[in-house]
């Protein structure tokens, strides 16, 4: 099956920027191979005494300033951030959590980082994407990664004194495809400047940003005699002549945040400013979105702690029948259902998180899986925690405390989560990364007989060295694996281990079926290869369950395996369903309905509306 044009090109751009090597090893690759590696995961990856102890310092006075400082809920209302709450942040080190000591950042560990991320996102969810959006995605992430020592000196101190900072990717016409990007940016002055013009939508912080990472074409190259796109990165001034926020944007949460649509006109910037390079700019966005997707996750944490918080709260006080509502099972089994997703949540959160700073890890996987996962959960753990408060959950927390009512922000809580299976890489976006990651190495061994370039002798060295991978890789999947449990797992876990283990033999099984019998065709059966991700997602997030469950335990928690084996009995659910609708799915008639709808034969539903 050919490859429309436009798709076609979309792909070569994304594949260009994509890591292809696998220099470290990934927990979740080795998953989606049927390959159980035990030892990438157990024991659980914890912080030094030393890191724990910098961590909790720093909490406590983050956690003493947003109570003292930030209220949420007028936040919300005004959809103002007040300037004394941005300038105690500053003070308190927050816009340089993650920028080295040497520059006059803190200095904080991912671990640190992310568990400020958590506790900020549990109390204000505006506040938490500031803080964020400056540090994760904005400039101080690729300029740690990837800028020149010159353009670190100049930049990084203003970033940790307070100087705020923004990502400027998304276009209003381009969304995800970045072989669209209309905003440009050409040499001038014999190369020692380039001129930005265009538009960037959503940009968050980028209406009071003092510094930018913007993305932009510049002229294209020719790369083995073919015609490529560019797209480099800069680091722009704020307050460069030409840079207008044209709107600010308002969205259904987190009210207090800037974001808008920023035009660029005639914007010039000295070559100094590139970061890593021309051409380099969509890998820079994809690496740095790798570490930077972890943020994402801990906010997630923070939110549905608090929300679990609320419907405890709420369950045992609220009476119904006789008895508290928690007591009723319609609501114990919500509870039961948030408690063992929440410590799910967490056990992914912070074993990504530890695993970036060992940098022993790809983590390109898990940290997607980590997004993907926490950000479903903590959407329906607020949906639930808003159904189980009933009236109470629907009214705002001025309202209720208008009336002298707890004013429990359940409402908002709800709004602010549900942005996270959006931004970052929305969750069927991320369902599309996985797919292609996963697929790597099946791909890297069939794409040299594809290949137009190859000579036949070179197409037929590459088959033969498929074909013994294969020979040997796929009877494997259906042989017992030999890894033996963890020491010290609970008996009601390691079940579960045995079952991680099977069921990543049958999901290579599965992958590679689908390879084989839609070949090309694989891209567009969307749905398939999203419940392979989902299939390996549940495995990857029930490993590193039990792993946290076992650490716990070690250290006194005794319940910790009861919620571990609680969630996994979920999660083995899911996975079994994901399975059978690979052999029984309605995908077909499905396409056709939708198709019906596009046309126009379904139009007699939209009938007895007011239409606008």
């Amino acid at each position: 099956m050919s490859v429309p044009p436009d798709n076609k090109e979309a792909l070569e751009v994304i594949e260009a920027a994509r890591e292809t090597k696998w220099e470290r090893p990934s927990f979740g690759l080795q998953l989606f191979l049927g390959r159980w590696k035990p030892n990438l995961i157990f024991p659980y990856v914890t912080q030094s005494d030393e890191d724990r102890a910098a961590g909790d310092r720093f909490l406590a006075q983050l956690e003493e300033f947003l109570k003292k400082n930030v209220d949420p809920d007028a936040i919300d209302r005004t959809k103002e951030f007040p300037k004394s709450v941005i300038q105690g942040l500053a003070n308190l080190g927050c816009f340089g959590m993650k920028i080295p000591k040497e520059y006059g950042g803190l200095g904080l560990s991912q671990v640190n980082y992310n568990r400020a991320v958590a506790l900020i996102g549990s109390h204000c969810g505006s506040t938490a994407v500031w803080i964020s959006a400056h540090q994760s995605i904005g400039v101080p992430q690729p300029l740690k990664l990837f800028g020149t020592p010159e353009q670190k000196k100049t930049y990084l101190p203003r970033l940790a004194r307070g100087e705020i900072s923004a990502f400027a990717l998304t276009e209003p016409d381009v969304g995800s495809d970045p072989a669209r990007m209309a905003t440009t940016a050409e040499p001038v002055d014999g190369g020692s400047h380039y001129v930005i013009n265009g538009e960037k939508l959503w940009c968050t912080n980028g209406p009071v940003a003092d510094l930018l990472v913007v993305m932009a074409r510049t002229p294209d190259r020719t790369i083995g005699g073919k015609r490529r796109k560019q797209i480099t990165a800069f680091i722009v001034e704020g307050k460069t002549p030409g840079i207008e926020t044209t709107h600010r944007c308002d969205f259904m949460g987190l009210k207090g945040i800037q974001n808008g649509l920023t035009k660029f006109t005639n914007v010039k910037v000295p070559r100094e400013n590139i970061i890593w390079g021309l051409g380099r700019g969509l890998k820079l966005a994809l690496v740095t979105l790798n570490t930077g997707r972890l943020t994402l996750p801990a906010g997630c944490v923070g939110g549905a702690k608090r929300c679990l918080q609320i419907a405890r709260t709420w369950a045992n006080e609220r009476e119904q029948w006789g008895q508290a509502i928690g007591k009723h099972e319609a609501i114990s089994s919500k509870l039961a259902w948030m408690t063992s997703h929440l410590f799910a949540m967490e056990a992914v959160t912070w074993l990504t998180s530890g695993w970036a700073d060992k940098g022993e890890v790809d983590i390109r996987i898990e940290a997607a899986m980590a997004k993907l996962f926490c950000s479903e959960v903590a959407w329906k753990i607020a949906d639930e925690t808003v159904q189980i408060r009933g009236g109470r959950g629907y009214e705002t927390a001025d309202s209720l405390r208008a009336r002298g009512e707890t004013p429990a922000p359940a409402e908002r809580i709800l709004r602010e989560l549900r942005i996270n299976r959006i931004i970052e890489g929305t969750s069927e976006v991320m369902h599309l990364f996985l797919a292609r990651e996963v697929l790597d190495p099946h791909l890297q061994l069939a794409f040299p007989m594809l290949q137009k370039d190859k000579t036949t002798q070179q197409k037929i060295q590459a088959g033969l060295q498929a074909g013994g991978f294969y020979a040997l890789w796929y009877p494997g999947l259906y042989l017992a694996g030999a890894a033996p449990s963890p020491q010290g797992l609970p008996k009601k876990l390691k079940k579960h281990v045995t079952y991680i283990e099977e069921s990543s033999r049958r999901l290579a099984r599965a992958l590679f079926h689908r390879m084989a019998w839609y070949q090309q065709a694989l891209e567009k059966r969307q749905l398939v290869l999203f419940r392979l991700v989902d299939i390996g997602t549940d495995l990857f997030v029930m490993a590193a369950t039990c792993s946290r469950a076992q650490m716990l335990l070690a250290q006194g928690q005794d319940n910790a395996a009861d919620l571990a084996d609680l969630f996994c009995r979920y999660a083995r659910q899911r996975i079994e369903q994901s399975f059978a609708s690979l052999e029984n799915s309605t995908d077909h008639k499905s396409r056709k309905a939708s198709e019906a709808l596009l046309e126009g034969h379904y139009a007699w539903l939209e009938e007895g509306i007011v239409h606008s």
